[in-house]
């Protein structure tokens, strides 16, 4: 899920470059880049893993290594929601709500990415959303990416 999101921000945001009236400045470019990543992977990503941990509650569990059942899926679907929330506002709110969405995202994400690697060295849980490059991806490359987008983003003139 995490890298076929990411491919489609990628694949819309180029599209937006290609085909937008704007300038092609430095600042345009890593605006659209920032944008399209917090709206669609962080956005749409976050609301399909609210929809994941509650109506696909055991079938999730199951690929995470945890039993079915557990009543902390949900609050991890609350969270999920929140972050799917935030990413979709970014649409509507830039400048500093961007920034604190994705330090948001980081927190939160890198949080859980100690926690799958936690489980992956003490329990050896090697399922498949547990562990693997694409989970290390989601959790540790993506929010970096988006904060220094939003970062150098806001720094820049023009």
């Amino acid at each position: 899920m995490w890298l076929f999101s990411f491919g489609l921000a990628i694949i819309l945001a180029l599209g937006n470059i290609a085909f937008s009236r704007q300038p092609r400045t430095l600042k345009n470019i890593l605006g659209i880049f920032a944008l399209y990543l917090l709206v669609i992977d962080i956005g749409l990503g976050g609301l399909i893993g609210a929809y994941m941990h509650t109506a696909r509650a055991d079938y999730t569990a199951q690929m995470i290594g945890w039993a079915p059942g557990s009543p902390f899926q949900y609050e991890v679907a609350m969270m999920n929601l929140g972050i799917g929330v935030l990413g979709v506002l970014c649409l509507f709110f830039r400048r500093e709500f961007w920034l604190a969405a994705a330090l948001n995202v980081l927190i939160v994400y890198w949080g859980c990415g100690f926690g799958h690697l936690r489980e992956v060295t003490l329990k050896a849980n090697v399922a498949p959303w547990n562990a693997g490059p694409g989970i290390m991806f989601g959790d540790f490359v993506l929010p970096a990416l988006v904060l220094a987008l939003v970062v150098v983003h806001a720094r820049l003139k023009g």
